[in-house]
């Protein structure tokens, strides 16, 4: 067998695969014989059938077959000969396959990139170092609250805040449209439930009020047909009612099932979940930072399959997500390509990982390991049944283990990166978007 490869462009190779016919026709030879004891042909007696009789009804395809398996051990037989690692299942796309001439073929196929980890020293990390004050503690108190309030009816006129109870009609140009009519319709003001210039045109209004609204719809609403429009809604207004919260008493503490029903409970647990979401939120956030050095000191190119593979996969995690929200019944229609760019991320980051898991031969410590189940147990009733789970299903185990060691790799970044420490505030944190 002879074998040559070519670099065509990028990560993709060409094999081109040479067989003698010896290999081929032996083996051609050898299943006709076997099966002058097997076949059947008219004129002669089973077992009897003259191997000159099978070659003449059966050589060409018995050939075909022999050429196919050929092509299939001999492909992994060259690339292991060449000390070449595919990423993806091989395309063969030419052969030539002339009885008497041997076999030839070429494949083609992406490898998996070779490299060296990048220098990290010259790399800086900014590290979000941040206190949660009392205030965040009132602020995140003030919120529960506002989550158990009630509403009771006001005379006055509305205001932001205040939940409105209508009957509507929205129409275009004076007609009515599919969908625009809704009677005892709640509305919280200053929600942002509604299209811009709704919510804003009731503030002012009393129960028994006929308002008429005039907004236009987004350009990119998601009712194609309405997209863009102008709509006037005529509003009556049936009741005004002002938000009642409870207060910060035992009994509310009670309420929400904190152990030991007091205030001071209450804004200690609060205290803690708060804290407990700080930390995860400060370590996602130093996570992805190492991500991107890591992403930016190692330039090269990622294998297409494994990105279409990923991308695959990312969507139909997409898909599960939206059928989960109850929407699989809405005729959702994606393309994989969609997420090409997230994959191409996600597939280059694993295979740096990869080489410094083996480069620096982390494995992940046992004793974070038992933390992490620990941690994933501690808010459950019963946290040594999900522990006993965890640590004896391989599958869930081995998930942990990835996670740990992932862990053990930012550790290993940030002993070679610059760390500049900046101060931020809890809703800096918390909400980002808000900034």
């Amino acid at each position: 067998m002879q074998v040559s490869v070519e670099t065509t462009q990028g990560l993709e190779r060409k094999i081109t695969v040479a067989i003698e016919e010896e290999r081929i026709s032996s083996v051609v030879d050898g299943r006709l014989q076997d099966m002058t004891k097997t076949v059947k042909v008219k004129g002669f007696r089973a077992g009897k059938v003259p191997l000159k009789i099978v070659k003449q009804q059966y050589e060409e395809q018995v050939r075909q077959e022999v050429v196919g398996d050929v092509l299939q051990s001999t492909l992994f037989e060259a690339i292991g000969q060449e000390k070449l690692k595919p990423a993806g299942q091989p395309r063969i796309n030419s052969v030539k396959s002339d009885p008497g001439q041997g076999v030839e073929y070429t494949a083609l196929f992406e490898v998996y990139p070779e490299f060296k980890l990048g220098d990290l020293s010259k790399e800086t990390i900014e590290k979000h170092v941040t206190e949660l004050a009392d205030a965040d503690v009132d602020e995140m108190l003030e919120t529960v609250r506002g989550q158990h309030k009630e509403w009771g009816s006001v005379e006055r006129a509305a205001k932001n805040g205040d939940q409105l109870n209508i009957n509507f009609k929205g129409m275009i140009e004076g007609e009515v449209f599919p969908g625009g009519e809704a009677k005892d319709m709640p509305i919280e003001l200053g929600s942002g439930r509604m299209i811009k210039g709704f919510e804003d045109g009731l503030i002012g209004a009393k129960a028994g009020d006929d308002v008429t609204l005039s907004v236009t719809f987004p350009d990119d609403y998601h009712a194609k047909d309405l997209a863009g429009k102008a709509a006037q809604f005529e509003t009556h207004v049936n009741k005004v009612e002002e938000a009642q919260l409870p207060e910060l008493n035992d009994d509310f503490a009670k309420k929400l099932g904190i152990k030991d029903a007091s205030v001071e409970n209450m804004r200690k647990e609060i205290k803690e979940n708060m804290q407990q979401e700080l930390n995860a939120r400060l370590n996602t956030q130093l996570k992805s930072a190492v991500m991107d050095a890591l992403i930016n000191v190692h330039k090269f190119d990622v294998p297409t399959p494994l990105i279409e593979d990923e991308s695959e996969h990312l969507k139909k995690d997409m898909m599960k997500n939206l059928e989960q929200q109850g929407m699989q019944d809405q005729g959702l229609k994606m393309d994989a390509s969609m997420f090409a760019d997230q994959a191409a991320r996600r597939v280059k980051l694993g295979l740096i990982m990869s080489e410094i898991v083996q480069a620096e031969k982390i494995e992940a410590d046992e004793d974070r390991v038992k933390k992490k189940v620990d941690e994933i147990a501690a808010p459950y009733e019963q946290p040594q049944q999900v522990i006993d789970y965890y640590m004896g299903d391989k599958q869930h185990l081995a998930e942990i283990k990835a996670l740990v060691t992932e862990e053990q790799i930012v550790d290993w970044a940030m002993e070679k990166v610059k760390v500049v420490d900046k101060s931020k505030t809890f809703k800096e944190i918390m909400n980002p978007e808000q900034k």
